[in-house]
């Protein structure tokens, strides 16, 4: 027998543990660096524009090398629309936990929420996720929106029908009741467009509280019934 040319038996060969195989500690920490590529970019898009921050800038913000955002994203385009989709998603997210808890704590008290009530819900979260802590991502959708594909528009326009949609039907009572001041569909528009515009003049250590900016809303669009 020619031992120089003798292939190894099956006991010969090392050992394969079954299964996936194990994942890098880059790989197990992917998710988490994928969100803090993201925070970092939210929060220099919106300080520097989109078109003054480069993927190394926002590698150095997040702690990576700087040619670590290229591994999560194609490319800086691709790392808006990631901003922009999470900040939608995480918006939605937020809202239906805000309703939920007011009817939850509504319930509680034995009284269902008027439509009143929700509009006030909607508002205060719609600031709160305005102004509040970790609210770069929105405001970046805001004013970035014409750096996205016409795809990744499309995508986030979803998402944002999505969010609004909760609005339609609390407003549409409150025009039934005579408590709105306008048609449901404008004073929608205007809702959104005065307190999106808020990102550009609210500055907490100035100015009232985001309880004081919901209730001044809520005395611009709703009128008392007699």
């Amino acid at each position: 027998m020619d031992t120089d040319n003798a292939q190894p038996s099956e006991t010969d060969q090392p050992r394969r543990s079954r299964g996936r195989p194990r994942k890098s500690e880059d790989e197990r920490d992917d998710g988490n660096r994928r969100q803090a590529l993201m925070r970092a970019a939210a929060k220099l898009f919106r300080q520097y524009g989109f078109a003054a921050t480069s993927t190394r800038d926002i590698a150095t913000a997040a702690g990576m090398r700087s040619g670590s955002p290229f591994y999560h994203f194609e490319n800086k385009e691709a790392l808006l629309a990631g901003v922009m989709h999470e900040g939608m998603q995480s918006a939605l997210r937020r809202q239906t936990a805000a309703m939920d808890s007011a009817a939850a704590a509504g319930a509680a008290a034995g009284q269902t929420l008027s439509a009143r009530e929700c509009l006030r819900v909607l508002v205060r979260n719609h600031l709160e996720v305005l102004l509040g802590p970790d609210s770069d991502f929105i405001p970046v959708m805001l004013y970035e929106w014409r750096s996205l594909s016409e795809a990744q528009r499309s995508e986030v326009n979803r998402l944002k029908a999505d969010y609004e949609a909760a609005w339609v039907p609390v407003l549409q009572a409150l025009h039934a009741s005579g408590e709105l001041k306008g048609e449901p569909g404008l004073a929608r528009l205007m809702l959104f467009g005065a307190l999106n515009w808020s990102v550009q003049w609210f500055d907490p250590g100035r100015q009232a509280s985001l309880d004081d900016l919901t209730q001044t809303t809520l005395l611009l669009f709703l009128k008392d019934l007699p």
